[in-house]
C-alpha cells in the first residue's frame, strides 16, 4: 500500500548505511592517530616525535595523516577541545533546576571529573608546557572553553539582563577549574581531582560573598 513511498524510505536507509560505516570508521582513525600522537609526544618528547612516526605508529601513510590533522600541533589541540565543550554543556543543561550557576557549573565539572586519566593527563600537560608556542595555545582553547560554557549559560537561562553575570560565571569558574587541575597535577595526582575542584569552587564562594 505505500508505494513509492516505501520504496524510496528503503533507499534512503540502505544509502544512509555506507555514510555510517564510513563516519565510523573516520572517528576510528582520528582517535588512533591522536592517542599514537599523545603517547608518543609523552615518551619521546614533542620535538622529537616526527609526523612519519606518529604515522607508522598509527598504521597509516603520511599522506593519510594530513586528512585528519594539519600537524602534530592539531593533535594536542584536539586532545584538549575533544568533547570537552560538548561534555561540559550536556552536563550543565542536565542540572536539576533549582541550582544557582556556579553550583550548576560546578556539579557538571564534577561529573566529568570522573573521566580524567591521572597518567595521560599529566604526561600530556607536561607536554604542552615544554614549548612556549605550546603554552599560548593551550591558553587559547581556555577561551574557547570560555566562550562555549556561556553560550550554554545563556541557553539555560535565556534573560539578556544576565548575560554580563553569566559571563562572569563562565570566567570565574573555568578559573577554579584551572586552578584545581594544576594543582591536582602538582600534588602527582594521588588524590582525585574532585577534591580540588571543590576546593577552588569553595574559595570562589567565600571570595564572592565577602563583603567589599
Amino acid at each position: 500500500m505505500c508505494g513509492i513511498a516505501c520504496q524510496n524510505a528503503g533507499m534512503d536507509i540502505v544509502s544512509s548505511k555506507p555514510s555510517g560505516v564510513r563516519a565510523r570508521k573516520r572517528q576510528e582513525t582520528l582517535e588512533r592517530i591522536a592517542e599514537t600522537g599523545l603517547r608518543l609526544f609523552s615518551r619521546n618528547g614533542y620535538e622529537a616525535t616526527t609526523l612519519d612516526a606518529i604515522a607508522e605508529g598509527a598504521g597509516i601513510s603520511r599522506r593519510t595523516f594530513f586528512h585528519y590533522f594539519k600537524s602534530k600541533e592539531e593533535i594536542l589541540l584536539d586532545w584538549q577541545l575533544r568533547g570537552f565543550s560538548a561534555s561540559l554543556r550536556k552536563a550543565v543543561l542536565a542540572q536539576p533546576a533549582g541550582k544557582g550557576p556556579v553550583e550548576v557549573v560546578r556539579d557538571a565539572m564534577l561529573i566529568l571529573s570522573d573521566g580524567f586519566r591521572t597518567q595521560e593527563f599529566i604526561s600530556i600537560d607536561r607536554v604542552l608546557r615544554s614549548s612556549e608556542t605550546l603554552k599560548a595555545r593551550k591558553q587559547a582553547t581556555y577561551g574557547l572553553h570560555e566562550q562555549a560554557l556561556y553560550a550554554t549559560l545563556m541557553e539555560r537561562w535565556p534573560d539578556p539582563d544576565r548575560g554580563a553575570t553569566l559571563r562572569l560565571v563562565a570566567m570565574a569558574s573555568l578559573g577554579a577549574m584551572r586552578l584545581a587541575i594544576e594543582a591536582w597535577i602538582q600534588a602527582g595526582g594521588d588524590r582525585p581531582v574532585d577534591s580540588f575542584l571543590h576546593a577552588a569552587f569553595d574559595g570562589l564562594a567565600s571570595e564572592f560573598g565577602k563583603p567589599s
